[in-house]
């Protein structure tokens, strides 16, 4: 049977850095991995993040969009029939940061994946930054991600100290609680807080066999009736200065509604390269890649559309994470 790993984490938390290494300890392992990148936008962004890692051993796929949530569930369900056809010891699937993760286990649970799959583990990764900025939403989404997981992976580790590493899991046992779960997690138990870079194959070794928790607690989200949204904008006529000055501005405005994540590609001005985006309400983070689309991903709660229009002269479309549009 083939082991099927669910690495969740919300928005910007770095599921796609965490499973580029991930993914090549399991190929030192002589495992053949199969990525299958689940989201309910238009446009999947993080799969050209990983398409180098394309060979024999190693294959990509995307569900992406669809004209509802029903519509996505079975082209994900369609997908993995398929992936469990051709020979991969290993999928890995990274969804998009608006999940619920019953889905998965339920999926899983029916034929005929249940005669084809085996649940191996779970793995959440927590970016350690928790503000006023947070919702009421986010943080639910945050605990139902983390109660099922087998080990939280926190990621930039490096980049705080003690204290917030410890102010992050209390974080995360508060959430729980609110939507009455009765597990906690603890530093000495099953979350992993170092830099990736220090990982060690033991370290690997207990993450691909953490396995996972199915575990009760209060649910009160739907993906068929949700606040989170996000808008696509492609071709933009602008420099890319003014993409990043239009970008921190967007933070700023609270006219917008709550922006929680702008990622994408810009074109560089002078050469063939690309820049890849990554801004939240804190930090702006930009690194040249090699190969992009020019696209621009605006993330957010209730987003008053008309105001975000206004920033970027060339909006593609407007898609809901359940696949509206």
């Amino acid at each position: 049977m083939v082991k099927a790993d669910l690495i969740t984490g919300f928005l910007g938390s770095g599921k796609t850095t965490f499973i580029r290494k991930y993914v090549s300890y399991l190929l030192d392992q002589g495992e053949k991995i199969g990525i299958l990148e689940n989201d309910y936008g238009a446009i999947n962004v993080d799969i050209m993040l990983l398409s180098d890692l394309k060979s024999d051993r190693l294959g990509l796929e995307m569900v992406a969009g669809g004209c509802d949530h029903d519509c996505h569930i079975r082209r994900f369900r369609t997908k993995l029939i398929t992936m469990a056809m051709l020979g991969y010891t290993r999928v890995i699937i990274e969804p998009s940061g608006i999940f619920d993760v019953d889905e998965f286990f339920d999926i899983m649970h029916e034929d005929p994946l249940y005669d084809r799959y085996e649940i191996g583990n779970v793995i959440t990764i927590v970016k350690p930054e928790f503000g006023e900025e947070y919702s009421e939403g986010m943080d639910y989404l945050l605990a139902s991600q983390i109660a099922q997981a087998g080990c939280v992976v926190l990621s930039h580790a490096d980049e705080v100290d003690e204290n917030a590493i410890r102010d992050t899991v209390a974080h995360m046992n508060r959430a729980l609680a609110r939507i009455r779960c009765d597990r906690t997690f603890s530093l000495e138990e099953n979350v992993i807080a170092k830099p990736w870079d220090s990982f060690t194959p033991a370290d690997y070794e207990r993450l691909a066999g953490c396995r996972y928790q199915e575990i009760a607690f209060e649910k009160n989200f739907s993906m068929d009736d949700n606040p989170f949204q996000s808008m696509f904008f492609m071709n933009l006529d602008l420099p890319v200065d003014e993409v990043l000055g239009r970008v921190r501005q967007l933070f700023e405005d609270s006219g917008t509604g709550h922006v929680i994540r702008v990622k994408g590609f810009l074109k560089e001005e002078k050469g063939d390269g690309w820049l890849e985006l990554n801004a939240t309400a804190r930090e702006t983070n930009i690194t040249r890649i090699s190969d992009g689309q020019e696209v621009l991903i605006v993330i957010g709660e209730n987003l008053r559309e008309e105001a975000v229009d206004r920033y970027f002269p060339a909006k593609y479309s407007t898609i809901r994470f359940r696949g509206e549009g």
